[in-house]
């Protein structure tokens, strides 16, 4: 199978006609009687929890990107479900956060406290395209221009064409999630003190608004809508705040119904729904204009809560979760 120690075999199957044998990696082997030496099939897959994807038409085929507690990064078919890991050696430890900029590189931050940009039509790690943080980031968000704002413990780093530019040392509070404006004007952070400040976006600096947006809690996850007329937040406190951005942030709707902490959100590509998942392993599709129409997906992960969400297109969803697995959901309305 090769000479790695992922590569070790700890089990075989013979059923009906087919050989099956599986790696230390979790990859399963279909194995060939007429050639021992070169599986048939292989299937691959995360064997760690996965903590964030996002997806990317590239070719005219629509890609899923996820990364695991291990630091693997796998892309996925989405019409097929195969899939394979990034060749190379990549993030050392767990990947928080990833999303995919204008020039086609994929961007992710991780515990080994670097940010790495990666090509997704090359998808192998190069020496190239690693930034290294003075302190481990957890979140980041990118903006036209070559613009990438990460978000790491008590620092905010704003990074142009993979070096960095500017930074915010004491921001005064924790910040905890990040998203920026399509247009790339206007940044908002989210803390563990439930508040949402916005910066804008100068050449190469971030300067503080002095608008504070209230949550209900401490922030967890924001996003812009597609068309950058909303700002949705989640929070620890069970809710989605959407706050109207041509109306000076003001608070436009909130949406209940999780139990338990909200850990993630995402926007359709029709900016009239969008979807949020939370420890109480539920995923919401909600409706802008009325907070109790909305979609439920009880149980969507039976092992662990929904660790990440993203959209295909308006009626395909995308979630993953800590049992390693990344489904795909059809939403009909």
């Amino acid at each position: 199978m090769g000479s790695n120690i992922l590569d070790q075999q700890l089990g075989c199957l013979w059923q009906n006609d087919h050989l099956l044998s599986i790696s230390l990696s979790g990859y399963i082997n279909y194995l060939d009687k007429n050639n021992p030496s070169k599986p048939l099939r292989v299937i691959k897959g995360h064997s760690k929890s996965i903590q964030c994807l996002t997806v990317h038409r590239n070719g005219g085929k629509s890609y899923i990107y996820s990364g695991s507690h291990d630091g693997h990064i796998n892309y996925w078919d989405s019409e097929t479900g195969e899939n394979d890991s990034f060749a190379g050696k990549g993030h050392t430890n767990q990947v928080s956060r990833m999303t995919v900029d204008e020039s086609g590189q994929l961007v992710s931050c991780s515990m080994d406290d670097t940010v790495r940009y990666t090509s997704v039509t090359l998808r192998d790690y190069s020496g190239q395209g690693v930034v290294k943080l003075d302190v481990q980031p957890k979140c980041l968000a990118v903006g036209p221009g070559g613009y990438t704002v990460v978000v790491c413990i008590g620092q905010i780093v704003l990074l142009k064409d993979q070096k960095k530019c500017f930074s915010i040392d004491s921001p005064g509070y924790e910040p905890e999630a990040v998203a920026v404006h399509p247009s790339g004007d206007m940044v908002a952070v989210g803390g563990t003190d439930g508040n949402i400040r916005l910066y804008s976006l100068l050449g190469t600096t971030l300067k503080d608004e002095g608008k504070l947006l209230e949550a209900k809690g401490p922030v967890t996850d924001l996003a812009y809508s597609r068309d950058g007329a909303f700002l949705a937040a989640c929070d620890a406190g069970k809710a989605v705040t959407v706050f109207s951005v041509a109306d000076g942030y003001s608070e436009h709707n909130v949406f209940y119904g999780h139990h338990a902490k909200i850990v993630c959100l995402a926007w359709s590509p029709d900016n009239e729904h969008f979807a949020s998942g939370g420890m109480d392993m539920m995923v919401y599709v909600w409706t802008l204009s009325d907070p109790e129409t909305r979609v439920k997906i009880q149980d969507a992960h039976r092992l662990h809560h929904v660790s990440s969400l993203a959209w295909l297109d308006e009626h395909t969803l995308v979630t993953t979760s800590h049992d390693a697995s990344v489904k795909e959901w059809t939403i009909t309305y």
